[in-house]
């Protein structure tokens, strides 16, 4: 096994299998889409032919989504996967951000969540899409005056709870839009179905990986993990590379050659 060379081909770094964003982003399960502007060319560099146009198209559409999900850092994911990896991964999200608040010592009462919760929906249905001062604005029509901060926090909720995504695509601002709207519902899936699905989705496309790799990439407990990588069974194999045990699998189809990569190389 050529370590670099597999995973440069799972990640669509070299030799990309993909026409559209929103497949690459389906490919990866979800994507670290913390620079707001970098995370186009991220989805963009793994295409066939890089189009930001592309991009915005399948952004604006709902077809990727941006928000809040793994380890309480933003990511892109597919519309597909959206409803499930909500289920999945908001109650280790929203417990994240709630040690952020404790340890900055802040507390949202469930009664101020929930009258800032119906500001946000209505703000953004009649909107349809809206950026944070959008929300300010709306708030101060109430008499409400509210740091970003703490702002911010509400819309974690929001996100997590299901009920606002990403909106559309502008150059420099986040936007927000009702998930309910945006995206599709979907047929509910069992827990050991999702944890399935987003084992096979992470390993295809950042193999070959470790145990450990897969928990701090998912933000999930050990035991989820584990589970995961058991239900897909001889869909995975383990081989042994410079002492770490690497998960790897047959995932996609390759109608090329890997390229020849030196070992040499850091695949860290």
């Amino acid at each position: 096994m050529n370590p670099v060379a597999l995973r440069l081909l799972s990640q669509q770094l070299i030799c990309p299998q993909f026409d559209k964003p929103e497949a690459v982003v389906n490919h990866m399960g979800a994507m670290q889409a913390q620079e707001y502007r970098l995370m186009r060319w991220a989805v963009a560099m793994r295409t066939k032919k890089p189009s930001s146009k592309a991009f915005k198209k399948a952004f604006d559409s709902g077809q990727i989504l941006r928000l809040h999900l793994m380890r309480g850092t933003w990511q892109l994911v597919s519309a597909e996967d959206y409803w499930p990896l909500l289920e999945l991964c908001s109650a280790k999200a929203l417990a994240v951000i709630k040690g952020w608040m404790s340890s900055n010592k802040i507390s949202i009462p469930e009664e101020e969540v929930k009258r800032i919760r119906e500001i946000l929906v209505k703000t953004a249905a009649e909107k349809g899409s809206v950026t944070k001062e959008d929300f300010v604005q709306a708030l101060a029509e109430k008499d409400i005056q509210m740091d970003d901060h703490r702002l911010s926090y509400h819309i974690r909720y929001a996100e997590l709870s299901g009920t606002l995504c990403s909106g559309d695509l502008l150059p420099m601002k986040a936007t927000y839009a009702l998930a309910a709207d945006k995206v599709k519902t979907h047929v509910k899936m069992d827990r050991d179905e999702i944890l399935a699905m987003l084992a096979r989705k992470y390993y295809q496309s950042r193999q070959p990986a470790t145990l450990e790799d897969f928990v701090w990439w998912s933000g999930l407990n050990v035991n989820d993990c584990r589970r995961g990588i058991e239900i897909l069974g001889n869909s995975l194999h383990v081989e042994t590379c410079h002492g770490a045990s690497l998960h790897a699998g047959n995932f996609i189809i390759r109608t090329i050659a890997a390229p020849v990569v030196s070992a040499k190389a850091n695949i860290s």
